[in-house]
C-alpha cells in the first residue's frame, strides 16, 4: 500500500508539473523578438532629426533649396550612409525590404497615403511611435506620431534598407 501512495504522489506531481510548463505553441502565435537596433539606422534617425524645421519645397532635394518627403529621405541616406535612394515615395518604398509595423527600429521607413495615391508620403522612423517627415501643409520637417489620428488612418506600410 505504502508503495502505491508514492507511485501516486509521483504521477500526481509529474502532471502538474507538465501542466505548468508551457507547451509547444503554434507558429501564429510565437511572439518575434525585435529586431536588434542598427547602427546604420541609428546614424539616419540622428541625421533626420538635424533637419527639423527645414522648409517644405515640391521636389526639394537638399535643405538650402528645401525638401518634399522623398527628397528628404534620399538626402538622408545619401548623407548618412552613402546610400543612394532616388524616385517618389512609391518608388523607394518599392526598393525596400518590406517589415512589420512591430518591427520597425530606429532608420526604418514608414509609407502613408496622403493624397488618395498609395505610398504617397514617406518618413523616417525614430522610434516610439515617432517619425521625422517633410509634410507640404505647415511647411517644416518635422516630427509626427504614427498614433496621430491623421498617420493613422494613412499608414500603409513600412520597409528596412539595413540587414
Amino acid at each position: 500500500m505504502r508503495l502505491s501512495a508514492l507511485l501516486l504522489s509521483l504521477c500526481c506531481a509529474l502532471l502538474v508539473a507538465a501542466c505548468g510548463s508551457p507547451g509547444p505553441r503554434s507558429a501564429g502565435t510565437i511572439a518575434q523578438a525585435p529586431r536588434p537596433v542598427s547602427a546604420q539606422g541609428n546614424e539616419v534617425a540622428l541625421y533626420a532629426l538635424g533637419l527639423i524645421d527645414t522648409g517644405y519645397r515640391f521636389g526639394g532635394k537638399n535643405p538650402e533649396a528645401g525638401l518634399d518627403c522623398s527628397g528628404m529621405v534620399s538626402y538622408i541616406y545619401g548623407q548618412a550612409l552613402g546610400l543612394r535612394l532616388q524616385g517618389s515615395a512609391a518608388d523607394i518604398a518599392r526598393n525596400g525590404r518590406p517589415i512589420g509595423r512591430h518591427e520597425l527600429r530606429p532608420g526604418d521607413l514608414v509609407f502613408f497615403n496622403t493624397r488618395n495615391q498609395p505610398y504617397s508620403h514617406v518618413g523616417i522612423y525614430l522610434g516610439d511611435e515617432r517619425f521625422v517627415h517633410a509634410p507640404s501643409s505647415g511647411g517644416r520637417v518635422r516630427i509626427d506620431r504614427m498614433s496621430d489620428r491623421y498617420f493613422a488612418q494613412r499608414y500603409e506600410a513600412a520597409a528596412t534598407f539595413f540587414d
